[in-house]
């Protein structure tokens, strides 16, 4: 069972949701696919036990076989490749490594060099297995990184992946393949109007849903009056609480600043699970 944490907007607290989850059921697997920024680490706090490089393939041309004809610039969806004359450039950091260009050489004048775009880990926290990306700075391909991370998940058991903000191809990448979805709001007119978006985005992808709303005493009503027009289940609400978002910022989880949280977030899969099984 794959459970992904999403939000229309940053900072709404799907990490908040996707770690103390991951620590109320302990026996699970947590994927962080926000490799731009990772955070769940500071507060599941693993071991690390193993780091790899994760590559992206871009072209490298043999200029002794090339005969410039142009043809790997055509096929290029995303202009990785210009032939001007008797030069042929390559742009590595547009390259999303599709392969086209080396396929369709007539010249077989292209082969494929790997590219670091990030590091992938992996550890455990207890019973928890942990893995999470950190993509290189100034790298603007994150898609390959969420996919390596996921690809070096098990597939068994129950899986928890905290995806990046916003509703763009990172998030996209990290949702997809999942068996449920748990959107993290806000009860603000930002945060409902990302919902909204997030919302359009999880239809399209058929991936069913329900709305976790953080810091739900702040705002207005508007946000529940959504969710009751779109038929979309709330299946928890946290209220602001200073005490909790003390501990939050010296990295101490909810569930371990208020040990009664943790059935709370256990009732929590459960309706997840009972509302997969209906369907």
């Amino acid at each position: 069972m794959i459970i992904s944490i999403a939000s229309g907007k940053g900072g709404t607290g799907k990490t908040t949701v996707a770690t103390n989850l991951a620590l109320s059921i302990g026996d699970c697997q947590l994927l962080d696919c926000d490799v731009e920024e990772p955070n769940s680490h500071i507060f599941i706090k693993p071991q690390i036990v193993e780091s790899r490089p994760v590559g992206l393939p871009v072209p490298q041309i043999d200029l002794e076989k090339c005969t410039y004809c142009g043809r790997c610039a055509e096929v290029c969806e995303f202009s990785a490749i210009a032939v001007i004359n008797k030069n042929v450039l390559t742009f590595p950091e547009l390259c999303h490594g599709c392969g086209a260009c080396s396929s369709l050489c007539p010249e077989d004048a292209i082969t494929e060099v790997d590219r670091k775009i990030g590091v992938l880990e992996i550890g455990k926290s207890g019973k928890i297995d942990f893995l999470h990306g950190i993509l290189e700075i100034s790298e603007a391909m994150s898609p390959p990184l969420i996919k390596a991370v996921k690809e070096a998940a098990s597939k068994n058991g129950i899986t928890l992946i905290d995806v990046p903000p916003g509703t763009s191809c990172p998030v996209i990448e990290a949702i997809k393949g999942s068996d449920y979805c748990i959107l993290v709001t806000e009860p603000t007119p930002f945060g409902l109007n990302d919902l909204m978006l997030a919302v359009e985005m999880l239809r399209v992808l058929e991936v069913p849903f329900g709305v976790v709303v953080n810091r739900s005493d702040v705002g207005d009503d508007k946000t529940d009056e959504y969710c009751d027009k779109e038929g979309i289940p709330i299946l928890l609400k946290i209220p602001m609480d200073r005490e909790l978002a003390v501990s939050y910022s010296k990295g101490t989880p909810l569930v371990t600043a208020r040990p009664e949280w943790k059935a709370t977030f256990v009732e929590l899969l459960e309706d997840v699970k009972k509302r997969m099984v209906q369907g």
